[in-house]
This record gives C-alpha cells, structure tokens and sequence, in this order.
C-alpha cells in the first residue's frame, strides 16, 4: 500500500495543453499531480495559458491562478522550469530567451535524458497545417472542441453518479473518424522527420491532445497529452527511461473530488489486486 504523502521523484517531467483560462482545464488534478510529484526540470510544452479563449471572454477561477503560484514556487526552488510556447499562448514567443520568476521562455529545446539520448522539446503546431495556413478554421475547431468538452464534462458528472470511471467523449471521438486519425498519423509523421532533420533520438510533443510513445522510422515520438482530457504527463525517470502517466485514471472519484476541493492532500490509492 502506498504511504498517504507518497511523493514520486522524477529527473523531468513534462506537460502540456493545461489551458488555463477555459473550464475545460482540470486543473484541480493537475494541482493534485504536482503535490505528488517532485523533479529537477518541468517542461511546460505549450497551451498552458488559453490566450485565445481569454481573448473572447475572462474565466479564471482561483484553482488555475494556484496552478500558476504552483509553477512559480517550484522555480523558486531551484526546479528548472523551461516554458515551450503553444499556439494558444503565442504570445508568450515574444519573449523566447527571458526569465519570468526563474521561468525560462524557449521557442524549442533539446533535452538530454539521464541515458544520453536526445529529444526536441516542441509544442508541434508549427507541423499542423490548419494552424499555420487556415487559421479561421483552427478558430472554429477549436470552438467545436470545447462544446464536445462541456458535454463531456456532463457526461462524465452523469457516469460517475452511476459508479462509473472516467471516460473522453472527444478522445472516443478521435479514434472513431477517419479524417481525425489520418490528421494525427500525418502530424506525428512530420514531427518524427523534424526531429530527424535535427539529428536528434526523438521529439516530445503535444497540441494534438493525444497521449502516445511510439518509434516512427528511428526516432521516438512523444506526446504528453493534455490536462483537459486525459490528465497526462510525461515522466522521465533518474535512469533515462520514459513513462507516460494517466493521472486521471490512477486517482479515483473520491480522491479526485477531494481535490477539487482543495481541502487535503488526498492520498494516492491503494494498488488494484493482480
């Protein structure tokens, strides 16, 4: 059985796609995981901040303002905090090569693992074609996307009245279109070749909100996922090696709504019986 104030220790950890300022954000959890989490680097890989929900309308409840004050005191303690801009927060790109309260700003990073292997750090919207060329149409994706998460979000409410876990509407939704599938097939693809191209092992990720860890032709592709969704982090253990951590489904409602009230320091669950 886990001790109640277990603190998992990790030589990096990255996130992505927290989109503070949207309700979607489960910033709750995210608060829950960085309480159980202690590292020598965070990698904040982009769309931390939702500047272009913020920009149509201001939502920012008190839990994402301690996910900020989280990430400020973990720099202030001598966690190296490097910030990879998003294209939801691209105005943050201004000020690539800057310190914000011990955060460093970088359009793109490489990061060498304890093992010496080598990765592209990228948030990966540069490779996503609608972004770069089509924006008004990434403006209306994205409005299509946070509808599905509010239904989502009632869906969810509803399931667990029912006794039922978790589940993602948009997540089911991605794996059942083609159209989704073939998007992130290409993407994934032109990131992989970046990397190449860049004469490094692999590339970590994320934009796409799909958590994933495969070899795409010699190099490692990672995603980190997202903190709307599946609640997921990259995790790079003292050895080098990789592990993708679903946080949302190692917490169980009890917990999770416990801290979302932010009242405890939850403990982490006992292990489910072999």
């Amino acid at each position: 059985m886990a001790a109640e104030t277990e603190i998992r220790r990790y030589r990096s950890i990255f996130i992505s796609d927290v989109h503070l300022g949207t309700r979607g954000c489960q910033a709750e959890l995210l608060l829950d995981f960085i309480r159980h989490v202690e590292c020598d680097k965070l990698y904040l890989v982009g769309d931390i901040i939702d500047g272009w929900k913020l920009r149509s309308g201001w939502y920012w409840p008190q839990s994402h303002n301690d996910v900020v004050q989280k990430i400020l005191r973990l720099a202030r303690k001598g966690v190296e905090v490097i910030y990879v801009p998003g294209n939801h927060d691209d105005r943050v790109r201004d000020f690539c090569g800057t310190h914000f309260g011990g955060v460093v700003v970088a359009r793109d990073v490489i990061h060498e693992a304890a093992d010496g292997k080598r990765y592209l750090v990228v948030h990966g919207d540069e490779f996503d074609g609608v972004v770069q060329h089509a924006k008004w149409l990434a403006f209306l994706g994205d409005w299509s996307y946070r509808t599905i998460l509010m239904l989502n979000t009632l869906l969810n409410r509803a399931r667990r009245r029912m006794g039922f876990g978790y589940w993602s509407l948009s997540a089911y939704l991605k794996v059942k279109v083609k159209n989704a599938l073939q998007f992130i097939e290409n993407f994934e693809a032109a990131v992989a070749d970046e990397a190449r191209r860049r004469g490094v092992d692999g590339v970590i990720c994320g934009h796409i909100h799909k958590a994933e860890m495969r070899e795409i032709d010699g190099i490692l592709y990672v995603n980190d996922g997202d903190w709307v969704e599946s609640c997921t982090a990259l995790v790079e253990h003292m050895d080098g090696q990789l592990e993708i951590l679903e946080w949302s489904k190692m917490r169980s409602w009890s917990v999770i709504d416990r801290a979302r009230a932010l009242a405890v320091e939850p403990p982490l669950p006992e292990p489910a019986a072999a």
